[in-house]
This record gives C-alpha cells, sequence and structure tokens, in this order.
C-alpha cells in the first residue's frame, strides 16, 4: 500500500460489547433486538457528541475513535449512564448491559475511514476485562486524564490478553461524574496569555511519581531535567526553563491552561512507576491548543543501573520528539489558509517533500521554499533545505548541470550556516552538501559538530553514517545508521537509513546482505528509482545476472539515456568503490 492510502495516528479508541447477547436473544429475541437498537442510538449520541466517530456497529459491538483521551471517558461514562437509567424500568435478568474498554494507542487508517492495527486489539480486550455495565481503560488512557475526569480508578494490575504479547495494565472506572474536560475551563479576563513563538514550543513538565517510593521521585526530576536540557540545544525549538515548568509539580494540570500560561503549544507529561527492580517511564505529548495527543511511549528498565536508565529515557524521548513535533507542525502548516501563510509555514509545507527523495517531491519542496525565501531571504532553515533539495539533483541522477546544482547545493547550505551556525540541522545539511561534492573531510567537521550539538539528531547521524560510506568504512557506516535507527525508530525518513546500511554491505563485498537492506528501503519507497543503480551492481556482483537485467530495464526506464559516466559523476563512493560498481552495471549492460 501507498503511504497516501493510510496514516498512521495516535487517537482514544472506545470499544464495547454486550454482556450476555447470547441470552438475552434466546430468551426475547424481539426485545432484544428492540433493546440493541436503542443502546446503538445512545453510542451514537454520545459519540458524537463528545467529537468521536463511529467506525463499525457490527453485531452486538461498538468501536469508535476519539482525538481526546478525556472525550472517550466522558463519553463512555455518559453512555453507562445513559444506558442505565434507560433500562431502570426492565428485570434485572432482561437488561442490556455493555462492557466498555478505551485505551490511547496507534492506529492505521485508510482513506475510506476504516482502522485497523494493536491498538485496536487492546481496546477489544480491555472491554473484555470490563464488568457489565463498566468501563476499563488501559494506563495509557488513566495518564492521560488524570486530574480531567472526576473518576476513581482501580488498579486491576497487568493483565495477560490474547494475541497482545506484553502484558495490558488494567484500570476500572469507578466514578461517573467528569468535569468539563473536554471543553476545557474558559479562562479568566486576567489570566496570563503569552504570544505563541512562530516555532515550536514545549514545556516539559514534571513527571508523576506513581512508585509509592520517594527515591524515584528524584529519578523522575532528572528524566526532566535531562530532557529539557537536551531539547533546549534544538535551536529550532523553543523550551521553557526548567523552573518555570517545576511551578506545576504536584498540581493537578490542565494542558490547555499550561500552554495558556507558558506560552507554548505543546506539551510533555509523563509518569514514573517502580515495581520490584523495574521501573516504568509512560510519556506524552500533547497539543496544547486544541488538547491533541501528538505522540505517547512507554519505556521500560531495570533498577540496577538507574543512571543509565534516566540517559536512555532521555535519549529515546528527546529524539522521538523531533519528528514527532515535525509532523505536527506541518499538519499545522497545512491546515491555515493559504493568506495567512509565512515563511516558515512555507518552510514547514515543504518539509515532508524535501525528505522524500524522489524527484518531483524535491521539485515541490523546492517551489514552497522559494516562496518562504521571497518573504523572508534571510531565514536559515529555508535557507539549509533549498541547498539539500539542490544536492539532491545532483546525487541523484535529476539533472544534467550538475555543476549549477552543486552551486547553489553549497551557497545556499553555506549562507544557512553563516546565519544560524550553532544549528544542528543546518550544519548536518551544510556536512550532507560537502559530502555530495566529495569534501569528505569538511563533512565530517560539520557533522561532528552537528552531533555534538545534539546527540539526538538522527538525521545527522545518517548523513554521518554515508560520510563513512563514501569513505569505504563499512562497519563505523553500519554503527551510523543504527544509532540514527534507534534515536528515531518511526520516522518516515528511514528507509535511506536502510539503503545507507545495504551500501555499506555493498562496499564490503556482502552482496546478498545489501539486497536484503535496498529491498526493505524500497518497499518503504517503491519509487526511489535512483536505488535501481546500487540495486543492479549489486545483484551482478552477487552473481543474480537475470534479476539484474530486469531491474537494469527498471532503471532506463526511470532514467532514459542513462550512462556509465553520468552514474560516475553524480554517485558520491570512492574512486575504488565506484570502478567497481561501474563495472558490475557496464556487465549488466548499462552503456558507457
Amino acid at each position: 500500500m501507498s503511504g497516501t492510502d493510510n496514516r498512521k495516528r495516535l487517537v482514544a479508541i472506545l470499544a464495547a460489547d454486550a454482556a450476555g447477547y447470547s441470552r438475552l436473544m434466546a430468551v426475547d429475541e424481539a426485545a432484544t433486538v428492540a433493546a440493541l437498537d436503542a443502546a446503538r442510538a445512545v453510542f451514537r449520541i454520545q459519540i458524537e457528541a463528545n467529537q468521536g466517530r463511529v467506525i463499525d456497529m457490527a453485531g452486538d459491538s461498538v468501536l469508535s475513535v476519539f482525538e481526546l483521551a478525556t472525550a472517550a471517558v466522558t463519553a463512555a461514562q455518559a453512555i453507562q449512564q445513559d444506558l442505565n437509567s434507560g433500562s431502570s424500568d426492565v428485570p434485572a435478568d432482561r437488561r442490556m448491559r455493555f462492557r466498555i474498554g478505551v485505551h490511547l494507542g496507534e492506529i492505521i487508517e485508510k482513506s475510506d475511514g476504516t482502522v485497523y492495527g494493536d491498538g485496536i486489539n487492546i481496546a477489544a480486550r480491555l472491554e473484555s476485562l470490563a464488568e457489565a455495565g463498566g468501563i476499563t481503560v488501559s494506563e495509557s488512557v488513566r495518564t492521560a486524564v488524570k486530574g480531567k475526569v472526576d473518576a476513581n480508578f482501580e488498579d486491576q494490575g497487568e493483565q495477560s490478553v490474547k494475541n497482545i504479547p506484553d502484558p495490558v495494565r488494567a484500570y476500572g472506572v469507578r466514578a461517573d461524574r467528569l468535569r468539563s474536560a473536554v471543553e476545557g475551563p474558559s479562562a479568566s479576563t486576567n489570566e496570563l496569555r503569552l504570544a505563541l513563538p512562530d516555532k515550536p514550543s514545549i514545556a516539559v513538565l514534571p513527571f508523576d511519581n506513581l512508585s509509592g517510593d520517594p527515591e524515584q521521585e528524584h529519578f523522575a526530576d532528572g528524566v526532566v531535567e535531562g530532557i529539557t536540557a537536551t531539547l533546549s540545544r534544538i535551536r529550532s525549538f523553543f523550551v521553557i526553563a526548567r523552573n518555570s515548568a517545576f511551578r506545576y509539580k504536584g498540581q493537578p494540570v490542565d494542558i490547555a491552561k499550561v500552554g495558556r500560561e507558558l506560552g507554548v503549544r505543546y506539551v510533555l507529561e509523563g509518569s514514573v512507576q517502580k515495581a520490584a527492580n523495574r521501573v516504568r517511564i509512560t510519556v506524552q505529548l500533547i497539543d496544547a491548543t486544541n488538547g491533541t495527543h501528538v505522540w505517547a511511549d512507554r519505556i521500560d528498565g531495570s533498577l540496577e543501573d538507574i543512571f543509565d536508565l534516566q540517559d536512555r529515557v532521555t535519549e529515546r524521548v528527546a529524539g522521538a520528539l523531533q519528528p514527532s513535533i515535525r509532523i505536527a507542525e506541518v499538519e499545522r502548516a497545512w491546515r491555515k489558509r493559504p493568506q495567512d501563510l509565512s515563511a516558515y509555514d512555507f518552510t514547514m509545507r515543504a518539509m515532508p517533500s524535501v525528505w522524500v527523495l524522489e524527484k518531483d517531491a524535491s521539485a515541490t519542496a523546492l517551489e514552497l521554499l522559494e516562496r518562504a525565501l521571497a518573504i523572508d531571504p534571510s531565514y536559515p532553515l529555508a535557507l539549509s533545505l533549498a541547498g539539500w533539495s539542490y544536492a539532491q539533483r545532483s546525487v541523484y541522477n535529476w539533472t544534467l548541470d550538475m555543476e549549477e546544482a552543486r552551486r547553489r547545493a553549497l551557497a545556499y547550505a553555506e549562507k544557512a550556516a553563516e546565519l544560524s551556525g550553532d544549528d544542528s540541522l543546518i550544519l548536518a545539511v551544510l556536512g550532507a552538501v560537502h559530502a555530495v561534492l566529495r569534501h569528505l573531510g569538511t563533512a565530517r567537521i560539520m557533522l561532528e559538530r552537528a552531533v555534538t550539538l545534539d546527540t539526538n539528531a538522527a538525521w545527522a547521524w545518517s548523513r554521518f553514517g554515508w560520510v563513512e560510506v563514501y569513505s569505504d568504512r563499512s562497519e563505523q557506516a553500519i554503527e551510523k545508521f543504527e544509532r540514527a535507527l534507534r534515536l528515531s525508530p518511526l520516522d518516515p525518513m528511514n528507509f535511506n537509513n536502510y539503503v545507507g546500511i545495504g551500501s555499506a554491505h555493498d562496499i564490503a563485498g556482502r552482496f546478498d546482505d545489501a539486497l536484503v537492506f535496498y529491498q526493505r528501503a524500497m518497499e518503504e519507497r517503491p519509487h526511489i528509482d535512483w536505488l535501481l543503480r546500487a540495486t543492479v551492481a549489486a545483484l551482478v556482483g552477487a552473481g543474480r545476472m537475470d534479476e539484474a537485467k530486469i531491474e537494469l530495464k527498471r532503471l532506463l526506464t526511470a532514467y532514459p539515456g542513462l550512462t556509465i559516466r553520468q552514474l560516475r559523476e553524480a554517485m558520491v563512493f570512492s574512486e575504488a568503490t565506484l570502478d567497481r560498481m561501474c563495472e558490475r552495471l557496464k556487465i549488466a549492460g548499462l552503456p558507457e
């Protein structure tokens, strides 16, 4: 399936099922059908009233999704209350009662509106754990709605459920009166309001200590301080200082109010829970302007080396936040009206196309970036991304005028670095451009500076891996690509790390291994035709000539008239590696 057909997002999932439905049908079929129709109406009314969407009402079950966990829990409690009051005159043994499960997790949504994924499976398993007329939620939901709903949560412990490999911690909801958390409290006239910066802005709130162990308070605070310090080194973020964020420690938090008081769009909150010698950290990123959950994760580890665990949590969270916030900012820019777009908005719109590494997408990115630079000619991020877009034209054989593409790439990237020389991404782009120009020493220096400024910059580590490939250092290259993958495991740019690992195996003569990674990259991005250049050469190296000739036809369809000379001019490998690769392409039938 193509990426345009599906999209992955974080939602609250409500799953419900009628308890004892078969027994009720056997007792009185007509009355049961009528009761089911009435119950479905209640579900639909309350789901839609809380900005949810009904996905399915097959048989006696209901599946729906919500943007907010608070909205899902609000709807669940209102449904149970309405169903209970509506059947008060029905004998207890004839009442239709529903079990409801709510989970906050990822789904994959198809273009036709259908959804699937582990998040739905977990919600269904939670529903099966609920009592008739009751609600059971996951730990992610309980964390998300804590302090926002008037409900007591009864810890049901970790539950092993069918077809889910890891145990699920479940909580029963034991109250039904909610505060108006979905809309959020209206701001008073004297409430502090700060304007949002024209860049991603974030506050990292103190993590809750759920362990009952005061010693874990220090660990939780240390994790927050580490994440804050790491994010503060990312120049493209506006990060609230630790002292301001810690004023909310130990208080019930209204995310919308925090966003207004601190003047930030995003709030990161989390919790720490210790059991025996294990610790679990749960984190979630929320858009404070509308309450939408942008990203969530759970990290488990051992307390044997608590400081190592703290560093690992900080690295993982900070690394994951960069692509998560970037994606959220891109979506926000696309929602704005064209007449309201700033240089920042045009740059955010260009961002996804910059990283696709496809010819048409790169051209689209440049158009948007030129519009950004027409508004602000000295905007470093737009200059930097334009530089990388021109570099792509050269390295992927998208132009016959290689020198002009390289000249523009370097001019844009250098100007960006002059204006913002302590930004990790801008230095990484400058390093990448120098690598395309075969200035490997300078490229290495720029990338070393980039990862020193931000050790969690996944793309910088990836480009560093390419410098190692171009230097015939295969094992060092693989190490850097794997680090990039570990820092940002869900990054849409990761296909290029698979290409990089494949190239590292290729230059070491491990052609079958290389082809495994080339295939994985092509499965993620079927239209990266430039990869066929390396694929054909690797197939010849592996002795798979029939396949090589098939792939060569695909290459020449994508690049009519391509020659070995043009390919040699574009690709950035050592002379020895290029000689071997071009010889294999010549054997496959690519003309000189």
